[in-house]
């Protein structure tokens, strides 16, 4: 079916609200904007979906999401009766329509004779992934767009395991969605009568207190934060996010009474009128959680992304600056602190390990091997490190102590298969009392450990290619890059190249042959530079951006940022 075709679908389904229908006929002379719309489907893969609101084809809206829900719902019943009584467990976060989605994808589920467990109130992200475990459902459905601008909504989709949905169960929805008739191919259940009959079931306070009680079990040094029960302070935000309820309340069980709350983000807001992005790695975010902190004098600020699955850190220097921690940061002072609390606490597992994604850095790798713990690697994205967890837990002995991503993910304990910004605030908080027991701020911690492990910089740089335009571009320089790849960059020669789509390193100098890797099957690019720099390469599955990643090592910090600065250059005049 053409463009226009599906558009006049659309205007003549009878399915349109008016403010929907008045929306696709206000763009009627806009043909740019019709192909925008209609040019395909939100692709489904193992995230889900996630797009701009509107009305549309390729935008969230209540018809993709019950068309998506249908074709779930399909899978779902195509595993036999157990699944549908085990049913499908509901979450969303605050973000414009996210209840109303929520409820018209519990609405086709109910409809399909699928039981649901829906949240009673927009909740985090980790306590989905924990409600599905807990409670032993077949799957489950979040609604949220992360940390997305405030345009965006997105559909996230589990498995019984509390992890995103595996890649061919995913594969399945897809083909569904294919054959199933986006208006006439839905079955739907009134809400109320489903609620009254039993088939949707609210989900509350006792999943909140069963999941707090599971995030203060990965506790490891609580005395510690007793200690400094009333001195110590922190700043916490929740970007006008899910976190605002369990995170504090996670913080004072700890035992922090000191736990000051931005006040003005603290109120749940799809809009985020106080920052220009709820996203936990934009600096500029924290302005009000800074001056709040300068007020106080506090060290450390904690803020949570909207479904609170990523965390963010700042901290104050000597000098007293404040600085966010990036991700790799954060995530190398999390690892060794609790590698050398739970050797303290004789809680350490004989086989330790640590997981992190291809694209993090390899200081990680340092400060575990370095005190005896083993280093994981895998695809960005957490499915992969779920997936992963589950796999060591059923064939080794080796038990999991943090796995993480650049991009401001932590996760640790059984209790959960998804990043988790609640336990991983408690960690933050119970690790930067653990320090201060020593006379050392987080600033501090970090300054210790590159003195003690070498310098190390990475730098994330998002090339951002919207539309259909954007993705052919995407394809296109991938393409390039995979047929004929760089023989140096910037005037440094390439070392090897990693394609991990076909899971095979390539030398580039002295004739060197090609080698296997340990995984494959993602669209990655991993150039090996000759100054021990990594230069890697990929779409984003979940935005319509191209990823570069900077990964290096120096003698010093301003070796490593001059490295940063060189490859940061080639890469936006490479592809701009």
């Amino acid at each position: 079916m053409s463009i226009k075709s599906e558009y006049q679908r659309w205007l003549d389904s009878g399915k349109l609200s008016d403010a929907e229908l008045a929306e696709l006929e206000s763009i009627g002379g806009n043909e740019k904007e019709i192909e925008s719309r209609f040019f395909a489907p939100l692709e489904f893969g193992t995230a889900g979906l996630r797009g701009i609101l509107g009305a549309g084809l390729n935008r969230m809206n209540a018809h993709v999401v019950r068309w998506t829900t249908q074709a779930f719902a399909n899978l779902i019943v195509s595993e036999g009766r157990e699944a549908v009584d085990k049913g499908v467990a509901i979450c969303y976060d605050c973000r414009h329509f996210s209840e109303e989605f929520a409820r018209e994808a519990a609405c086709v589920l109910a409809g399909n004779g699928i039981n649901v467990r829906l949240f009673d109130a927009m909740r985090p992200t980790p306590e989905l992934s924990f409600a599905i475990r807990e409670y032993g459902c077949a799957a489950g459905i979040n609604i949220t767009a992360s940390h997305n601008p405030k345009e965006y909504n997105g559909y996230k989709v589990y498995w019984s395991d509390g992890a995103q949905l595996p890649p061919h169960h995913a594969d399945m929805v897809a083909h569904e969605m294919v054959k199933t008739d986006i208006f006439r191919g839905v079955i739907s259940a009134p809400f109320d009568e489903s609620v009254k009959s039993g088939r949707i079931t609210m989900m509350g306070e006792e999943t909140d207190k069963a999941f707090l009680a599971m995030v203060l079990c990965q506790s490891i040094q609580q005395d510690t934060v007793r200690r400094h029960a009333d001195t110590f302070k922190l700043v916490y935000t929740p970007f006008h996010g899910t976190g605002y309820k369990l995170i504090p309340e996670t913080l004072r069980r700890l035992g922090l009474n000191q736990v000051i709350c931005v006040p003005e983000q603290m109120i749940p807001d799809g809009g985020f009128p106080t920052v220009k992005s709820p996203n936990p790695e934009e600096p500029e975010g924290f302005a009000l959680a800074i001056e709040l902190a300068k007020q106080n004098a506090v060290d450390v600020i904690i803020g949570s992304d909207p479904d609170a699955d990523r965390v963010g850190v700042v901290v104050r220097s000597p000098k007293g600056e404040y600085t966010v921690l990036s991700g790799n940061q954060t995530g190398v002072l999390l690892l060794d602190y609790i590698i050398r609390a739970r050797k303290a606490a004789g809680t350490l597992p004989s086989k330790a390990v640590a997981i992190k994604s291809i694209v993090t850095t390899e200081m990680a790798r340092t400060v575990a091997e370095k005190q005896g713990v083993k280093v994981y690697d895998t695809f960005t994205g957490f499915k992969f490190m779920a997936e992963l967890i589950g796999k060591l837990e059923k064939t080794t002995r080796e038990r999991y102590l943090l796995a993480y991503e650049e991009s401001f993910g932590y996760l640790t304990g059984d209790h959960a298969r998804d990043k988790d910004a609640v336990t991983a605030a408690m960690l933050i908080a119970e690790m930067a009392t653990w320090y201060r027991d020593q006379g050392m701020s987080l600033y501090d911690a970090m300054e210790a450990l590159y003195r003690k492990y070498g310098h190390y910089g990475e730098e994330t740089i998002n090339i951002t290619m919207t539309g259909l335009d954007g993705a052919k571009k995407m394809n296109s320089i991938m393409s390039k890059l995979r047929g004929d790849p760089p023989q140096s960059m910037g005037g440094i020669r390439v070392k090897a190249v990693r394609d991990y789509k076909v899971g095979e390193r390539y030398g580039m100098l002295g004739g060197a042959g090609i080698s296997k890797l340990d995984i494959s099957g993602s669209n990655v690019l991993y150039f090996e530079m000759e100054d021990q720099t990594a230069f890697i390469v990929r779409p984003s599955g979940t935005e319509p951006k191209m990823k570069v990643y900077i990964l290096t090592r120096g003698q010093t910090r301003a070796e490593c940022h001059s490295k940063i600065e060189h490859y940061t250059f080639y890469a936006k005049m490479t592809f701009r």
